[in-house]
């Protein structure tokens, strides 16, 4: 039985990671930190968790060695302590922003600051399965990933690795999950409640992620607000080098995909669920992946949706810790999401 920290337990992310880790059959939860509500019972900021575990949330500098370390921790500060955190663990997955990206430069252009310890950006690998599951089955370190870019990145990828792609522009809809459980102007309800905000047209640093695990594309990304608590809805419209027949684009995602556990292909020919909802994805760890060709304009519109907070977060990081310590794969994640909700 693997032993397990998750060091910022306090946010939405790292709830889903404490659900995922408390029904695990091979770990053993082993110590839960937040430096602001230490002291307390994970299940007054999770009441979910309620009568399924009795621990209390400790102190980063009361934490034990264990098998294996997650860090859940808000952006710099996982990369902040990363030569303290690496004495504790010699399996780490992260959750945060701070080493998905590889390239020091790169990171350094989209978040607009050097990167606090670039030694250890080669050390990580990008902890998506579907697209580095060999590299995972071996690696000690584990980067998290963006939830924006998980859902681009697997719509897009298997067109990307056949150099299919002349031009993609991309659009989200996103939950304000996504926005994490800090309060702002933005998540205010009388704000947030019936709108339909542009929070990204340009810029948003997840696109540095796309660029990197999609090679050399170009592609053009905004995000838009939507109000929905959980998911994320991507509709790509992709403009291809040449010309592919219904059939044979089935055949390239079915070649990609078919024996992924937690990839699915949605494109029925009736019925309100016949191309990907992230409403009924809620809780799992599923990303559904559809299309629809328009022969006529030479557009292929590739559509995908998650939960930002499992596939987009807590649900791959604990689908990367099964890869890197011999679990089966599936393990603690086979949840089917919820309909109606």
């Amino acid at each position: 039985m693997l032993k397990v920290n998750v060091v910022g337990g306090s946010g939405y992310a790292g709830g889903e990671l404490l659900r995922l880790i408390l029904g695990h059959p091979g770990v053993e939860l082993q110590q839960v930190t937040s430096q602001r509500y230490a002291g307390r019972y994970i299940h007054t900021l999770h009441p979910n968790l309620r009568g399924q575990a009795f621990y209390k949330f400790t102190t980063i500098d009361q934490l034990k060695p264990c098998d294996v370390l997650f860090l859940a921790l808000p952006h710099k500060e996982a990369s902040g302590q990363i030569e303290h955190f690496s004495t504790l663990a010699n399996k780490i997955v992260d959750l945060s922003a701070d080493f998905r990206i590889k390239s020091p430069s790169l990171y350094a252009q989209w978040y607009k600051e050097e990167h606090p310890a670039p030694d250890w950006l080669e050390k990580f690998v990008y902890g998506l399965p579907e697209l580095h599951r060999e590299d995972l089955k071996e690696a000690n370190y584990a980067s998290g990933v963006g939830c924006n870019a998980t859902a681009v990145n697997l719509a897009l990828a298997p067109l990307a690795e056949k150099n299919l792609l002349e031009k993609v522009i991309v659009e989200v809809k996103v939950g304000s999950s996504e926005g994490g459980n800090q309060h702002s102007l933005a998540s205010h309800h009388p704000e947030r409640s019936g709108s339909v905000r542009s929070f990204a047209p340009i810029g948003h640093r997840h696109q540095a992620e796309m660029e990197q695990e999609l090679g050399d594309i170009d592609l053009y990304f905004s995000a838009t607000a939507i109000e929905m608590v959980r998911g994320i809805l991507c509709t790509a419209h992709c403009f291809l080098k040449e010309k592919l027949s219904e059939k044979e684009i089935w055949k390239i995602y079915r070649q990609r995909y078919g024996k992924e556990p937690f990839v699915r292909l949605v494109k029925d020919s009736s019925g309100i669920y016949r191309y990907p909802e992230p409403k009924i994805l809620a809780g799992s760890n599923f990303c559904d992946i559809g299309f629809a060709l328009d022969e006529e304009k030479g557009r292929l519109v590739v559509i995908s949706a998650i939960d930002n907070l499992m596939k987009g977060a807590a649900g791959t990081a604990l689908q990367a810790m099964n890869l890197m310590t011999g679990q089966e794969e599936k393990a603690g994640l086979e949840f089917p999401g919820l309909h109606p909700v």
